[in-house]
């Protein structure tokens, strides 16, 4: 049986600001960081919104507690790319 594919993860700099801006809270940044990484191995988890309304069709977001991470899934790099980490005010 062959394992299954790992995506790979990347940050756009809004993204890596609002992850610096976390550092305080460590409780907070792990929980985050879990649920990036868990994208490298599900990138639609059970929770995830496709988000409508946009020109683009491969965008995702999850929720961590009071935080929303925006993502979108390039399906044929097997890249998924956090655009934003934000609280849901």
């Amino acid at each position: 049986m062959s394992k299954p594919k790992q995506w790979e993860i990347e940050l756009t700099s809004v993204a890596e600001r609002s992850l610096r801006k976390l550092t305080r809270d460590r409780q907070l940044l792990r929980r985050i960081d879990d649920a990036i990484r868990s994208l490298a191995e599900d990138p639609k988890p059970s929770g995830c919104k496709k988000l409508i309304g946009t020109k683009y069709d491969n965008l995702y977001r999850i929720r961590v507690g009071d935080w929303r991470i925006s993502y979108a899934i390039e399906e044929q790099k097997i890249l998924i790319i956090i655009l934003e980490i934000s609280p849901r005010d």
